[in-house]
């Protein structure tokens, strides 16, 4: 990095320290088309704990039919058994069957996937949207008797590629409904990109009004046609402080074809640092983590922000200026 840079400008309307919540060796990793080997994928998480990130998805407890990049879950955490118990390492946990698995593995962070439609809900889970949201009841139930931490996810929150437009009133109601369950965190999802601003406002205007409150709502935007971080900083003037990213640009949705990758990690920092917002992470060493993991997956990573900092040309391979851990 070159020093001084970004410059550090804070704006008043914005909150001063944003969490981030790591979704690259899951949501990224989960859509790749060959399997990372387990070993890998220990040293991604290592890593990335390393570059400062406190909150880092680890895998999922689904069927290994269902998303077979993440079949090796029971292999996974065991190594991870070694990082600070204050290192938070939520997994995804489709039914009661996968809390199951996850509370043997000593997992105290889980999270539920919904859907804000019915098509994702069918091409998602196989059910209706009410039938779902009637599966996860007992999940989360379950999961808060064990004093677990619940996250809920909500898909296709700005837009469905079956559906097409989504009514906000609609999202309100399955956000709603997974607080009244127990959610103790929203993660609103833009799951094909298709978001804008003045969308991301007018939803989250939306929730207020229905008393969802503003800190326990998250936002998760993929960056198809490259507004995820002009709906971010819109989302923090609303108050949102939980931002999930994925390093390196990592990832996209198995079931949504459209899914793009998620928004950058390095590309979130960036601007935030330059906005002086705290985030507890070091950019250099984080960028070296995903230039370290675009060589393993034998590509070149689409975060712009990492391509500048370490070097790596279109071929993945050159990393000219890089900052690679020692």
């Amino acid at each position: 990095m070159i020093e001084g840079l970004p410059m550090r400008f804070p704006d008043g309307g914005l909150p001063s320290e944003v969490r981030i919540y790591e979704v690259g060796p899951r949501d990224g990793l989960q859509n790749e088309k060959a399997t990372v080997p387990v070993e890998v994928k220990a040293e991604f998480v290592h890593r990335l704990r390393a570059a400062g990130l406190g909150t880092i998805e680890a895998t999922s407890f689904v069927h290994p039919k269902w998303v077979p990049q993440l079949a090796d879950a029971e292999q996974l955490m065991p190594l991870l058994s070694d990082l600070p118990p204050g290192l938070r390492l939520p997994v995804l946990v489709p039914n009661s069957r996968g809390l199951e698995r996850a509370l043997a593995h000593g997992c105290r962070d889980v999270a539920v996937f919904a859907s804000a439609t019915e098509s994702f809900a069918e091409a998602n889970l196989n059910r209706t949207l009410q039938e779902s949201l009637a599966m996860f009841e007992p999940v989360v139930s379950r999961a808060k008797a064990e004093r677990q931490w619940v996250r809920g996810y909500v898909s296709m929150c700005f837009g469905d590629p079956w559906e097409g437009a989504v009514a906000p009133a609609q999202v309100v109601r399955v956000c709603r409904a997974l607080l009244d369950m127990g959610c103790d965190e929203l993660s609103l999802g833009d799951t094909i990109g298709v978001a804008t601003p003045g969308h991301v406002s007018a939803l989250l205007t939306e929730l207020d009004g229905a008393e969802v409150p503003v800190s326990r709502v998250a936002v998760h935007f993929h960056d198809t046609y490259g507004q995820a971080l002009s709906n971010t900083l819109t989302a923090l003037r609303h108050g949102v402080t939980t931002v999930d990213a994925s390093a390196g640009g990592l990832g996209g949705c198995p079931y949504a074809k459209s899914a793009t990758g998620n928004l950058a990690t390095e590309d979130l920092v960036w601007m935030l640092q330059g906005l002086g917002i705290t985030t507890g992470v070091d950019l250099a060493r984080l960028a070296a983590v995903s230039g370290w993991m675009a060589d393993r997956l034998g590509r070149p990573s689409p975060s712009r922000t990492v391509r500048a900092l370490t070097g790596a040309d279109d071929r993945g391979g050159s990393h000219q200026h890089s900052h690679k851990e020692q």
